[in-house]
């Protein structure tokens, strides 16, 4: 029998479980929660609940679809961090009763080391090359933007990262200064692929080496709007494509400027990105732009895979698993990570 992984996400509103058998994806299972958009962004009470409620559902759908039964699995892994406490509380909670019950190891998962291996997720029919070490990873997401060199599946070293805000987090601050509902992101994508790019320009903060910043950004969007919005009360409304493609391409330009910067120094063509902001197609499309231009090998995730999943978690606790790499279940959940 091979070696079958369940793994567990609640760092977040996404409760998502998975399983993986030898490396490969056998279900991949994600409930959203809807709850927070009438607030505006993500409540963490609110969160914790509806993980309670997901979380048995969710898990029975995975093994369901993986054809898989409790009796089957060979570990269950976990998200332990960074994310919300109460949120990451019930996945590691119900992680280590399974885990007790079922007599099985407990595997604890970085989320963000997660979202780089999603880059390894293949199903048996799906043939695409992963990336070979060392290949340097673009980790973009709500809470956190780094430069990653990768050297083994486990062994990651961080190059640099924000400052301040997040790349995701710009985008959703911005998109609530617009008045879009919650989340932003994907809204600002949407309007922008019909926007002109270049048609307003914004501060893009300098910052040494191949650390980002983005808080001068987001500042310098809030003021150009008030100071529009009182010459011309309409302005929003009439520039709502403009704008999100404007501050989509300056957050993008940021991002590939550091990342082009990063392949030259450390000489490593193979590129790859990965995180939930990893889904937008402006970046995936000027990434792609630049990748020819350099002659980079790229790696970009399905978009299933980019936000937040447990397939990605299910595929760590797999590498983990072959080293034995086993949690002890008196650990508790953690807020954020240093290191990866």
């Amino acid at each position: 029998m091979g070696t079958t992984i369940l793994g567990i996400e609640s760092s977040c509103d996404d409760t998502a479980a998975a399983v993986v058998e030898d490396g490969y994806i056998l279900s991949n299972v994600v409930a959203n929660q809807q709850v927070h958009k009438q607030y505006g962004g993500v409540v963490p009470e609110l969160a914790s609940r509806a993980h309670q409620q997901n979380i048995i559902p969710v898990v029975d759908m995975a093994m369901a679809d993986a054809g898989k039964k409790l009796s089957d699995l060979s570990a269950v892994a976990y998200t332990r961090g960074p994310g919300l406490i109460g949120a990451l509380l019930v996945g590691s909670s119900f992680s280590k009763g399974l885990s007790l019950a079922l007599n099985i190891p407990l595997i604890d998962v970085n989320h963000l080391q997660a979202h780089i291996l999603a880059l390894f997720l293949r199903r048996k029919e799906d043939q695409s090359p992963a990336p070979p070490f060392p290949f340097l990873c673009l980790l973009v997401s709500g809470g956190h933007t780094q430069l990653v060199v990768v050297k083994r599946h486990l062994e990651m070293e961080i190059i640099g990262q924000t400052i301040d805000d997040a790349a995701g987090e710009a985008f959703d601050k911005c998109a609530k200064v617009m008045d879009l509902p919650y989340p932003g992101g994907p809204l600002i994508d949407s309007y922008a692929r019909e926007g002109n790019p270049r048609a307003f320009a914004f501060a893009k903060p300098v910052v040494k080496g191949h650390d980002f910043s983005f808080s001068g950004l987001k500042t310098s969007f809030l003021y150009f709007l008030r100071d529009r919005i009182r010459q011309e009360p309409d302005f929003l409304e009439k520039n709502m494509k403009d704008l999100c493609a404007s501050l989509q391409q300056a957050i993008v330009d940021i991002l590939i400027s550091k990342l082009r910067r990063a392949s030259e120094e450390t000489g490593i063509a193979e590129i790859a990105l990965a995180g939930g902001v990893s889904a937008n197609s402006g970046l995936r499309e000027t990434l792609i732009t630049v990748g020819r231009k350099y002659h980079w090998n790229l790696y970009i995730p399905e978009i299933q895979y980019a936000t937040d999943n447990a397939a990605m978690i299910a595929i760590a606790g797999y590498h983990k698993y072959l080293q034995q790499q086993f949690s002890s279940h008196a650990i508790t959940p953690v807020a954020r990570f240093d290191e990866l």
